[in-house]
């Protein structure tokens, strides 16, 4: 064991999604489309959010940045695994190792908290109406992004450095598509109880720093619309509601299936089935989502590809 603390480890092997070798060109378009998919799609919500006059208000200002953590963790993540599909050997070296699990940690756990603002403003608008854009002034929404992002730039130095100072063993293989904490934990020949600890404190921390706040604000939102009169106004309110809750409960339930729990549990063949999930599937669902069933964004995108044509002089120019 001593011998192999002092190996040097300047690259990992990267076994993939599969290691069936006719899987990996079905695998590959299948991906290619998957990421070109939500690159557009939350692109798109980025641009249509920040450019359209009308959607100017803290919901999308929250929906902008919920879309930029999908693209963040979502980019750290596919192109390389993009590229293992049409590599003989998948290796990553140590440093852009070291880069991408930082990369990822960030977006990811900001991810969560942004929901969790998202349902605050939702409470806000649900239940205090008169007061909404006092309560979520610019400020406000400034402060709900800005400190999560801080906090999760900690969390990343911090996990990333404590894992990437320690000393890895000869055997430099991940049993992964990327790299993650957990698969790299089980490459190192260093006590790892304290970098374990770390994680699953960090993971508990982050989970009842966000999570609470979704649980409260639903909470109250549905006492609320069970108060209204109208079927309407209750129709409304659920149909606002609904496809936040969606993504919510999609993403926290695979990120507790994945990191709350100790590493004894693991299997790293399901591990790689709900990483797929969370990194390639969801972010690419979201933006659908939130366009697909708001009217808001559906007039947006109808006046941006009329702006479009009218600049192109696109004359037959139809939507």
């Amino acid at each position: 064991m001593e011998e192999n603390n002092l190996t040097v480890v300047t690259k990992f092997i990267l076994l993939g999604v599969t290691d069936r070798p006719e899987l990996q060109a079905p695998l590959f378009v299948l991906f290619l489309t998957v990421y070109l998919t939500l690159l557009v799609g939350n692109l798109g919500m980025i641009v249509l959010t920040q450019v359209d006059s009308r959607l100017q208000t803290p919901m999308y200002f929250f929906l902008r940045h919920l879309a930029l953590t999908d693209l963040g963790y979502s980019t750290a993540v596919g192109p390389k695994m993009l590229v293992n599909f049409v590599e003989d050997e998948n290796t990553i070296s140590f440093y852009f190792c070291a880069t991408q699990l930082a990369f990822f940690i960030v977006f990811i756990i900001s991810e969560l908290f942004i929901l969790s603002a998202m349902s605050y403003d939702r409470y806000v608008a649900i239940c205090n109406p008169l007061l909404y854009t006092v309560i979520m002034s610019p400020r406000v929404c400034w402060v709900l992004v800005v400190i999560p992002y801080l906090h999760c730039t900690f969390v990343s130095l911090l996990v990333t450095t404590k894992i990437f100072i320690l000393s890895f063993c000869a055997q430099n293989v991940i049993n992964h598509f990327y790299c993650d904490s957990l698969p790299l934990l089980s490459l190192l020949c260093s006590d790892t109880h304290e970098i374990e600890m770390i994680i699953l404190i960090l993971a508990i921390f982050n989970l009842i720093s966000s999570l609470p706040f979704v649980l409260v604000s639903y909470l109250l939102i549905f006492v609320a619309i069970l108060r209204m009169n109208s079927a309407e106004g209750r129709r409304k309110a659920f149909s606002t509601c609904g496809s936040h809750l969606t993504v919510v409960t999609v993403l926290y339930g695979t990120l507790i299936f994945m990191y709350v729990q100790p590493k004894s549990s693991h299997s790293f063949d399901t591990d790689k089935v709900a990483s797929v999930f969370y990194t390639m599937v969801i972010p690419m669902l979201n933006p659908l989502i939130y366009s697909l069933r708001n009217k808001d964004v559906k007039y947006a995108l109808y006046r941006i590809w009329k702006k479009i044509c009218k600049y192109f002089s696109l004359k037959s120019c139809t939507i």
